[in-house]
């Protein structure tokens, strides 16, 4: 588990909340102490008077690897109430915008966060992908749900059931993110956009959000659960400890006893 406190930065500015994954040399790879202040970080801008606008980064180079394979399984999620859960549900109800710029790689969580965000930058070197199954898991953060109404089913099942990487051209064209620059470009282009947003009556925005929104919340907060629940127990069972021996190991998994 990492002790760097400053694995995640948050800094506030004329209404625009910036979370800036900082663990480069993990990849950004994030760990239960990084789910804590990412749950936060969203429930301090939610009832912040001075925020507006959330904005999500990473580095130029990686968005995020996705969870920290060794902190998950030295501390995996127990219960509903552990820091991915906590995070997951605090980013799903936000009330106010969320805009995230993304390039690099953006492995699992670190791609279906982005379902849950409002506006999405990308890198024309982003990669986007949900490996769930090749760790001997299902989808999280309620992409079971929201990524077959994004991409359609037959793209959705490519993306779920293969987890194979997809680029930002294909990201653009499924709607999953707003814009593809270059990636020196990308965060800036996402204050650009938040600083838009912050100028505008906050009443509006919220509602607006709220009525995009609305009737979806509460199923989502029961799928979230429900791979929630599923996700617990797969991951006691024999696929995922193979999959994930394989990784600490460096070898390909045997799946054919599983």
């Amino acid at each position: 588990m990492s002790d760097n406190a400053n694995d995640i930065l948050v800094h506030t500015e004329a209404g625009v909340t910036t979370i800036t994954f900082n663990r480069v040399d993990k990849k950004n790879s994030l760990t239960r102490a990084m789910y804590s202040a990412l749950a936060d970080a969203f429930e301090a801008a939610a009832q912040g008077t001075d925020v507006r606008v959330v904005v999500l980064q990473g580095d130029l180079a990686i968005f995020s690897a996705g969870n920290d394979i060794g902190d998950f399984l030295q501390q995996p999620p127990a219960s509903q109430d552990s820091p991915v859960f906590r995070f997951l549900r605090a980013i799903a109800t936000f009330p106010k915008p969320v805009v995230a710029a993304v390039c690099g790689p953006a492995v699992g969580i670190g791609t279906t966060m982005l379902l849950h965000c409002d506006l999405v930058y990308a890198g024309d070197n982003a990669a986007f992908s949900m490996p769930f199954v090749n760790l001997g898991l299902c989808p999280e953060a309620a992409s079971s749900l929201l990524v077959p109404q994004m991409l359609g089913y037959h793209r959705a099942a490519e993306a779920l059931l293969l987890g194979e990487p997809f680029l930002a051209e294909a990201a653009l064209e499924v709607g999953l993110v707003n814009r593809v620059v270059p990636p020196t470009e990308c965060n800036a282009v996402a204050q650009a956009q938040a600083k838009k947003l912050a100028a505008k009556p906050l009443s509006a925005l919220v509602e607006t959000k709220r009525l995009l929104k609305k009737g979806q919340t509460a199923t989502v907060l029961e799928r979230m659960a429900e791979e929630g629940e599923s996700f617990g127990r797969m991951l006691r069972e024999p696929a995922a400890r193979e999959a994930f021996t394989a990784f600490m190991e460096k070898r390909k998994p045997d799946f054919s006893q599983c």
